[in-house]
């Protein structure tokens, strides 16, 4: 079975600090986080992430499980977590910080006895299974065909050939060329590659896609449905792009495209219009370093104009602004009904009201009162909501969710969680 081949950075984590291997042997970099959004940017298709604390340290671990929250936070591919896995709720644990997978060592007895579990638990596609020879896969391959859905090997030697399994298989290789990568998937059941052999090519990636597509070796990539020769131009022979950041839908620019501007976004995942000033091919960000990533790219109803939803890195505009559109030519005086900005208007009233006491604000006598007082609102009002949904009224239950989302947004302020990460977790689901 082929499937679509991805590039796969990892992180050893040990103490705050990303290392060279296992071996914990020379820390590469002091910010995990920050080198997670580098590989992230760069194209990766997943992270792994390897939590090396020391076994039985419960504090070091815990504070590996921060970090790996917030590199889930900041990155825009999936997080596969790994290491210091004992029991299910590590496992629980790993997903909850956001991680999309999580992985079990069966060179450790003790995962291979909780796979049932944790699958049963939290579903077969959130379990891997991390092996260092053929044997501990043989020897378990009932419990890992019907309880994993991905296969890690981590001994950096060709142990792909498991005829015992369909399971896709990563890779983790200290060192690789192009060569060595189209020689590795050229197995049917690689699905992807990892190790130092990414994590030192990372900016790279891009050029190693370009030559498996050319190559006509499956990889995770923009799949267009239309062709150029689908969409209709304009007397230029170009197609404007209308460009939204994916998490907010803020329009940050416009910008054109001809055919080559096109099939480099396409082929590189990265905006890439035609400057018209310039009358050359534009990068977004090759000299600012401010890209745009690509998350989905739609035609109008025309096919005469492009929507780009985009991850923009700092910001769209020269002037330095987030958006181009910043100058207010007119407008008339609303209530706002876009459902988030709404919740992060009033939010944003909350979190500043515990920053800045206001005599009087209700918000800050709850803060005041503190998190027993909190959790009593949050209780009550959601048991209103229940008395409310049983009455015919529609108005009531509005009111009572209006009152529940308050308070429920003053427990959040008090315990440091945002929407995003709210909306994250949802978005996991």
């Amino acid at each position: 079975m082929n499937y679509n081949k991805k590039f796969i950075p990892c992180i050893y984590l040990f103490q705050g600090k990303a290392y060279l291997d296992f071996n914990k042997s020379n820390a590469l970099f002091d910010d995990p986080v920050k080198l997670a959004s580098r590989y992230s940017d760069c194209g990766a298709d997943e992270i792994i992430i390897f939590d090396l604390s020391t076994e039985g340290n419960d504090k070091e671990h815990e504070e590996a499980l921060d970090i790996i929250k917030k590199i889930c936070k900041v990155v825009d591919t999936d997080v596969i977590g790994a290491g210091n896995v004992r029991r299910m709720e590590d496992i629980k644990k790993l997903l909850y910080a956001g991680c999309k997978k999580a992985c079990l060592n069966f060179s450790k007895q003790g995962n291979v006895e909780i796979i049932k579990e944790v699958s049963d638990k939290f579903g077969k596609d959130k379990i891997c299974v991390c092996y260092s020879n053929n044997g501990q896969i043989y020897d378990n391959k009932e419990l890992v065909n019907t309880y994993a859905c991905e296969l890690i090997n981590i001994a950096d030697e060709d142990l792909t050939n498991v005829t015992f399994t369909e399971l896709p298989i990563i890779v983790l290789k200290k060192a690789a060329g192009i060569e060595d990568v189209e020689k590795l998937f050229s197995e049917g059941k690689v699905s992807g590659i990892s190790g130092n052999a990414v994590n030192d090519n990372c900016a790279k990636i891009d050029e190693w896609k370009a030559v498996c597509n050319s190559k006509n070796i499956p990889i995770c990539k923009l799949e267009a449905k239309f062709s150029w020769a689908d969409l209709k131009k304009n007397s230029d022979g170009m197609v404007p792009v209308i460009v939204q950041d994916y998490r907010t839908d803020q329009v940050l620019m416009l910008a054109y495209m001809n055919e080559e501007a096109y099939n480099k976004t396409l082929e590189t995942g990265k905006m890439t219009y035609y400057s018209r000033s310039r009358q050359s091919l534009w990068l977004k960000g090759e000299t600012s370093s401010h890209f745009q990533y690509v998350k989905a790219l739609y035609a109008d109803c025309d096919y005469d104009t492009i929507l780009a939803k985009v991850k923009q890195i700092g910001a769209a505009c020269h002037t330095g602004n987030y958006s181009c559109f910043f100058n207010k030519i007119a407008s008339k005086d609303y209530n706002e009904k876009n459902p988030q900005k709404v919740l992060d208007s009033v939010f944003n009233v909350i979190k500043d009201r515990k920053v800045n006491p206001r005599e009087g604000s209700y918000t800050n006598y709850l803060f005041d009162k503190g998190i027993d007082k909190i959790l009593k609102k949050v209780g009550e009002e959601a048991t209103e909501i229940v008395i409310a949904a049983k009455n015919p009224n529609e108005n009531e239950i509005v009111y009572e969710l209006s009152d529940f989302l308050y308070h429920m947004m003053v427990l959040m302020a008090e315990k440091n969680v945002n929407w995003e990460d709210v909306t994250d977790e949802l978005s996991r689901r």
